[in-house]
């Protein structure tokens, strides 16, 4: 038998066991092996936790995953005993701003500079990964500061999760896109502006061309933006339309800003494929999004954090006003959309709040109508689906990146567990371990 197992692992391929069947990964050659013993395994894909597992892992991939009797510890792995805690996939967040800090709001946000943004990226970043978030989708960051930041992290200058971006959010003159506090002799535009259909393809042409993965467009106003209202549509129909028709054209995927009732619908039917935040859908809105599979990506952790410390960072008094309208709203539609049978997935506006918090949100999303195991699903396999990498991340099974956490205890029994994460692997390297970051 042990003859077998060497000459199997010696041909590239070993044999995965997930959920009893049989899986083979090609395994890279030359390269060491990890053995991961695992006390309980959470496996988003079927709803269910596995006691006693063993993770093989090899090069940045994940080999095979079993119990003991079926996937052996093969002579000269290096093991890494996590028996006494509880092993997920990776967590991903679809919504953050890692170039942005909660502290820079209001007025101050006028003197952040592109390198500055660029800075507070690395920073974020690390705290992003060290926090058990190894995948994120950065929706909205100026100067292209994003595309820099997600190729030193895959060029390894850097360390951080797996990265989509956006570039500059598009918007419409004066909308949430758009600088406001700057008076009329500065003639400003943010760089993602744009009016009228065909100049907002070009604005979507010149993201792509500089590197964006995606495209991010603002369909209504903003908390935290000056002078417009939270929920007010901020660009046509036929606008939203030549959006997404020429992002879908390129093979590329929309998320759109859409707090709006309105606007939510209007974005709807241009085909976006995420909302995000949609904190005023209305039953027809929700229907709509059903019927179009249109993912909602609800952010209800922030209100606590800008209710507590906005005015302090500087958030207006007008935003902190919109907040209010807007906050308890949003939570009850998350609970109305998720049990009618919307799609949900885990987004967060890291940047609102602290980097490294987002974790916090899954808490939110248990006290208002999930289960732990839903709101875990939300943050791996859904979001994977999401980002079109449901064949790489998300999930725990052979051909997957091996991006593997673990927390001491049930996060089934206690959510709020997953906030504070012991053990953090990406792609096979350990940047955490027993709490400690490397």
């Amino acid at each position: 038998m042990q003859n077998r197992r060497a000459g199997v692992l010696a041909s590239g391929l070993i044999l995965g066991l997930v959920g009893g069947g049989a899986v083979l990964a090609q395994s890279p050659a030359n390269e060491p092996m990890e053995a991961i013993h695992a006390g309980h395994v959470v496996d988003p894909a079927s709803g269910k936790v596995l006691p006693d597992q063993i993770i093989l892992v090899q090069g940045e991939r994940i080999l095979a995953i079993g119990a003991p009797a079926a996937v052996p510890v093969p002579s000269g792995a290096v093991l890494i005993d996590l028996s006494g805690a509880t092993v997920l996939p990776g967590l991903i967040d679809v919504h953050v701003h890692l170039t942005a800090n909660p502290t820079d709001s209001g007025p101050k946000s006028l003197t952040i500079s592109t390198p500055r943004e660029a800075i507070n990226g690395v920073v974020n970043a690390r705290k992003t990964l060290l926090a058990g978030f190894t995948t994120v989708r950065n929706v909205g960051a100026g100067g292209f500061t994003d595309v820099a930041l997600r190729d030193a992290i895959n060029e390894g200058d850097i360390e951080g999760p797996r990265m989509q971006v956006s570039g500059p959010p598009l918007g419409a003159t004066g909308g949430h896109a758009d600088e406001n506090m700057l008076p009329w002799e500065f003639h400003f535009k943010d760089e993602g502006i744009a009016d009228g259909p065909w100049e907002l393809r070009a604005k979507v042409r010149q993201n792509f061309k500089y590197g964006a993965d995606l495209i991010k467009f603002m369909g209504s106003g903003g908390v935290l933006s000056h002078g417009d209202s939270v929920g007010g549509q901020q660009l046509t129909q036929e606008e939203m339309n030549a959006i997404v028709d020429e992002a879908h054209m390129w093979g590329r995927k929309v998320a759109v800003h859409d707090h709006g009732t309105e606007a939510i619908k209007t974005a709807i039917r241009a085909g976006a494929d995420t909302i995000e935040h949609a904190s005023l859908i209305d039953d027809e809105g929700i229907r709509m999004a059903k019927a179009k599979g249109t993912w909602l990506d609800m952010d209800i952790y922030d209100d606590d954090y800008i209710l507590a410390e906005g005015a302090k960072n500087g958030v207006e008094p007008a935003s902190m006003d919109k907040e209010r309208q807007i906050g308890r709203l949003q939570r009850e539609n998350f609970r109305k959309a998720f049990q009618a049978g919307a799609k949900m997935g885990f987004a967060t506006d890291a940047g609102v709040y602290p980097h490294g918090w987002n974790a916090k949100q899954l808490n939110t999303m248990v006290v208002w109508g999930m289960t732990p195991m839903q709101a875990i699903t939300a943050a791996t396999a859904s979001d994977a689906e999401i980002m079109g990498w449901g064949d790489r991340v998300g999930r725990l099974a052979p051909g997957y990146y091996a991006d593997i956490i673990a927390v001491n205890g049930d996060p089934m029994a206690d959510i709020k567990l997953m906030q504070n994460v012991a053990f953090v692997m990406k792609g096979g390297v350990v940047y955490k371990s027993q709490g400690q970051a490397r």
